[in-house]
């Protein structure tokens, strides 16, 4: 027997019979505590989530997903989904639930001709870069190889490529879902066009999607990308000036700042290591030549300590981050949108670099815009379509003793950054204690994501997660 916790709020007992038979009727399999693979299927990117559901069910492909959904229904359990790639908030497991794992379906299957690529829930970016890559094509997804493909899409996902090609919900052309009532649906502008609008950008709270297709485009295989690292000195002047040439840059120009304390990188003179700096992070999705003429301005800037921007395969791009990403750490993220960078603002966040609590810490200004700005603020549930800077407090610590200074700094730096934000957030970005309503980042959009819920998911069967109620 074991005890699972049901969505009245009791709890219940599975038999061994009932699980059993769950079992056999699955490609995959059910997982057990002290069982084989069940703490690996449990472990999530993020240390600070250690937790221990009842079961965990293992899926293979769209069946399984339909049959897991349809026990825990039936049976009135908690679910929480994992689809295998970061989940800042730790949503994707819980206590005493039945843990839905979707991490084993990762196939990517791009058609070259069509320029169409049909990738299922568990692909991490990695694996769509590498398939996509092959054919010199590819689907605008987040900065980091280790990211999950499902997590990215149904939060909005942006990267390198969104002033250029959109946003990753952009580039959806479909995606087949699970909903709450067991239901196998294709969402799309043709078919079921609400739930589609909803979940570009809407979370998982709408059912669970089995397999995307999205629109390619043709990039790479190499692209002119880099690192300019400057002194952290000399940020007051140089943020107003990245600011002024994020607004100005053509679509294929993407920069963005990361302010923390230098890693031992090679590149870097060795007294560097370990002392704050500004490094302009960029990427141009054009040609190479038209690339080193749009980033003139930027390498002018200053005296940086290190420029290495150069043409590089745009997988070992997308990967360049992973090492300052790597799993089994503990993270605690914060995140604002700004429409604008001001003096004031600056000094705020020079201020909160100045008290890094761990070396691995970092704050990071995206600017977005170009492609992604002209699509309307109501054409899909992610709402802040403008061109403008999203920050991250990307908090990361390995020493447990640490978590409260680190999450006390990110509060901090957050809150005195408040009042030169617009009010919305990415989800994506948002951790597990954020007190910000969710409905609040969703803006004009958040009345009709409840009426939609509502409609797919009328008893928030669908919770673990950032949560929009049904109304």
């Amino acid at each position: 027997m074991v005890e699972a916790k049901q969505l009245n709020g009791g709890a219940t007992e599975l038999s061994q019979d009932a699980l059993d038979a769950l079992g056999a009727s699955l490609r995959g399999n059910v997982l057990m505590p002290g069982g084989a693979d069940y703490d690996e299927a449990r472990t999530l990117w993020n240390s600070m989530v250690d937790r221990q559901p009842a079961i965990v069910i293992r899926a293979i492909g769209a069946s399984d997903v339909q049959k897991a959904v349809n026990f825990c229904r039936q049976a009135g359990l908690v679910m929480s989904i994992r689809s295998g790639g970061h989940q800042i908030a730790g949503h994707a497991v819980a206590d005493g639930t039945v843990l839905l794992d979707l991490s084993h379906m990762r196939s990517v299957h791009v058609d070259a001709q069509a320029k169409v690529a049909r990738v299922e829930p568990g692909a991490l970016l990695g694996d769509v870069d590498r398939e996509t890559q092959a054919h010199a094509l590819a689907v605008p997804v987040g900065i980091n190889s280790t990211t999950g493909i499902a997590g990215l899409t149904l939060g909005g996902g942006f990267g390198w490529t969104t002033r250029k090609y959109g946003m990753t919900i952009d580039n959806l052309i479909s995606a087949e879902v699970v909903t709450a009532d067991g239901d196998i649906v294709t969402a799309s502008q043709s078919s079921h066009p609400d739930l589609f609008w909803a979940i570009r950008g809407g979370g998982g709270n709408f059912g669970i999607v089995t397999s995307f297709e999205f629109r390619l485009h043709d990039l790479g295989p190499e692209v002119l990308s880099g690192l300019i690292v400057h002194p952290i000195d000399a940020a007051p002047g140089l943020l107003p000036e990245f600011t002024k040439i994020a607004d100005n840059a053509p679509d294929e120009l993407t920069v963005w700042s990361v302010m923390r304390k230098a890693p031992p990188l090679p590149f870097l003179p060795e007294e560097w290591h370990g002392r704050e700096v500004l490094i302009f992070a960029t990427c141009y999705t054009g040609a190479i030549e038209e690339g080193e003429k749009a980033m003139a301005g930027l390498r002018a800037l200053g005296t940086p300590i290190a420029d290495v921007i150069s043409p590089h395969a745009f997988v070992d791009w997308q990967a360049a981050f992973d090492p300052l990403l790597t799993p089994g750490v503990r993270n605690y993220w914060k995140s604002h949108d700004f429409d604008a960078l001001p003096s004031d603002a600056i000094e705020a966040l020079l201020d909160g670099i100045a008290t890094l609590p761990d070396p691995a810490c970092e704050v990071f200004i995206a600017h977005i815009g170009g492609a992604m700005a002209r699509v309307a603020d109501n054409e899909t549930a992610y709402p802040q379509r403008s061109s403008h800077f999203i920050m991250n407090v990307h908090t990361r610590w390995e020493d447990p003793a640490k978590d409260e200074s680190c999450i006390t700094w990110a509060r901090t730096l957050y809150d005195r950054m408040k009042p030169f934000s617009t009010g919305s957030a990415y989800v994506n970005f948002m951790p597990e204690d954020e007190e910000q309503p969710v409905a609040s980042a969703y803006g004009e959009n958040g009345q009709r994501l409840s009426q939609i819920k509502g409609k797919y998911d009328p008893d928030n069967f669908f919770r673990l997660n950032h949560n929009i109620l049904p109304s």
